[in-house]
């Protein structure tokens, strides 16, 4: 069984191989020293245009914020500017009106669903204020607000709840004894 193993397991350690040496090998082996100095000199030229660039670019920067300053044009104005082109070029696009339209037309059936719906709800309740039963409820509260006042001892007649109420308070307020003696001769003992 260890033999099997051994097959399939290398016994010597790996080792790790310098990537640079590899890439040495790699060049030297596959180009001429001539080639090599000729792709030296054009990584050389490369990196010095590189360098160029970015100081003419930095220069351009430079000048262009000089520009906007004696323009007057400052970042928040820019970005007020941006947000205007922004919003102006989203409102153009189809997709943003036709999207507009749907809505304000599913707004405008909804507006007309719930004017119908507040209607059929009215004409529901003028419908069931006359409807027998209600009016049976509406008589019996009636004389029941009646009999209140009665008992209260206010008139027979009809009257708000609101009255009904006051006068309640009121009667209320005369039949409670109070707790204070104002003559020594109620007492008794």
């Amino acid at each position: 069984m260890e033999s099997r193993q051994q097959g399939f397991l290398d016994s010597e350690p790996l080792q790790e191989v310098d990537e640079e040496m590899v890439s040495e090998v790699d060049l030297n082996n596959s180009m001429t020293e001539e080639e090599r100095e000729e792709m030296q000199s054009e990584l050389t030229k490369l990196e010095e245009e590189i360098s160029t660039l970015k100081q003419v670019l930095a220069s351009k920067e430079k000048r262009h914020s000089e520009l906007k300053q004696k323009l007057g044009i400052t970042p928040l104005s820019e970005l007020r500017q941006n947000f205007s082109k922004s919003w102006y070029d989203m409102q153009s696009s189809t997709a943003y009106r036709k999207t507009s339209e749907t809505l304000s037309t599913a707004g405008q059936k909804t507006s007309a669903a719930f004017t119908n719906l507040g209607s059929a709800i009215s004409r529901k309740f003028g419908d069931m204020r006359n409807s027998p039963s209600f009016k049976s409820f509406e008589e019996k509260v009636e004389s029941t607000v009646s009999n209140i006042k009665t008992k209260v001892g206010g008139t027979g007649g009809g009257g708000s709840f609101q009255e009904v109420l006051t006068s309640a308070a009121h009667a209320s307020a005369q039949d409670t004894p109070t707790n204070t003696i104002s003559d020594s001769s109620e007492r008794t003992c």
